[in-house]
């Protein structure tokens, strides 16, 4: 048999072989090179390997069906990743929170408490709430946080201007909208039910404002709110971009309007994944705090105080996180169409992903999330 013979026989066995040592080196055959923009989004300090990293993330702006990333920060051992911007955005955009500033709201109720203005399992002091006979008054702070109060919020309605959010926020109740929520009778003993929420993070704020000044001037109410969380919290973290909304009668609209850059939402998870710590060491919030606020709800196992924790449900309960790919220790600020700053203490990493994703198309973006996040090690 001739030697082209041989080689022709062969060819079947060879052309995996081939096939293979052709990929080596290089991208993969349905992988496209990476650009220049994905590559110069991964800094020296990434923690991780850098081509890796660079498609991973590529992916959370170009992949079909993820809906439109507008900002994306990753911090890796306290230090900048990698960092990247739609077009239109950059460092100094601020994006709104929307629910993410439950979180923010919860860690001021937590600042209070330690500072011994407010129990957290002695009755909220709403003194609407305190009349002869009114049931509300077994509401306790630490329900509230946990979205266990059984006040008649409905999130979400159909159509939409039926659901409380909507009417607190725009509607009859957004002159005063604590007053609006505080208003709402039990639909539920207090303790037993979950129920997100966002006029009960108004209602925190309004607590919050009833600590620091006995004034009801909306202005006193705002600057005194203001005040406190530049010194205690903006300030140390050096949060400069952030920007809070109140209403007409000076609450602080904590459930959803707060504006502040990627990179100083990334400061807020860094603070929270050093357990209350600023970079410096300076201990802002009391660590047995944001230890409470990653405890599970006796009603709810995937949520803490006013934040998304990665745990399993019940088989069909919809999942907001994704606790088959990461640490259950992992846990979340989440807003309205696809804010995200995910925290992952055992991986020393914090990841911002803002911009607008639906129902479906958040899935997506999530899974390309979690693809990120296991680039790093459990430690």
């Amino acid at each position: 048999m001739t030697r082209l013979a041989r080689l022709h026989n062969r060819a079947p066995l060879l052309a995996p072989a081939l096939l293979l040592l052709a990929g080596c080196g290089g991208a993969a055959p349905d992988e496209k090179p990476l650009s220049k923009e994905a590559l110069a989004a991964v800094t020296a300090d990434a923690g991780a390997p850098k081509d890796q990293l660079a498609r991973q993330l590529d992916d959370l702006f170009t992949a079909p069906g993820v809906g439109e990333t507008r900002a994306v920060v990753l911090m890796a051992d306290g230090k900048i990743a990698a960092e990247r911007y739609g077009p239109g955005y950059g460092p100094d955009t601020r994006f709104v929170s929307w629910s993410m500033a439950k979180t923010i709201t919860g860690v001021l109720i937590g600042m209070l408490v330690s500072d011994g203005l407010l129990a957290l399992d002695e009755p909220a002091p709403i003194p609407q709430w305190q009349r002869p006979g009114d049931p509300r008054a077994a509401i306790t702070l630490r329900e509230l946080l946990q979205m266990r109060s059984g006040l008649r919020h409905t999130e979400s309605g159909d159509p939409p201007y039926e659901s409380s959010e909507v009417r607190m926020l725009f509607l009859d109740g957004r002159d005063d909208m604590a007053r609006w929520a505080e208003e709402q009778p039990l639909e539920a003993e207090p303790g037993k039910m979950f129920e997100y929420s966002s006029n009960t993070s108004v209602i925190l704020a309004d607590i919050a404002a009833r600590v620091l000044t006995d004034s009801r001037d909306p202005d006193t109410r705002r600057k005194a709110v203001l005040g406190y969380l530049q010194e205690r919290l903006f300030g140390p973290l050096g949060m400069t971009s952030i920007v809070p909304e109140f209403d007409a009668s000076g609450t602080m609209i904590g459930g959803s309007l707060m504006h502040a850059t990627a990179r100083d939402f990334a400061k807020f998870g860094e603070m929270l994944r050093r357990k209350g710590r600023a970079p410096g060491g300076e201990q802002i919030v009391p660590q047995r705090w944001v230890e409470a606020m990653v405890t599970p709800s006796p009603v709810r196992a995937n949520y803490g105080f006013q934040i998304w924790l990665n745990r399993n449900l019940p088989k069909g309960e919809e999942q907001p996180l994704f606790p088959d790919r990461a640490p259950q220790s992992l846990f979340a600020m989440i807003g309205h169409m696809g804010q995200y700053v995910l925290v992952s203490p055992q991986q020393r990493v914090t990841l911002v992903r803002l911009g607008h994703s639906g129902a479906e198309e958040r899935k997506a973006m999530l899974r390309q999330a979690a693809d990120v996040l296991e680039l790093y090690p459990v430690k």
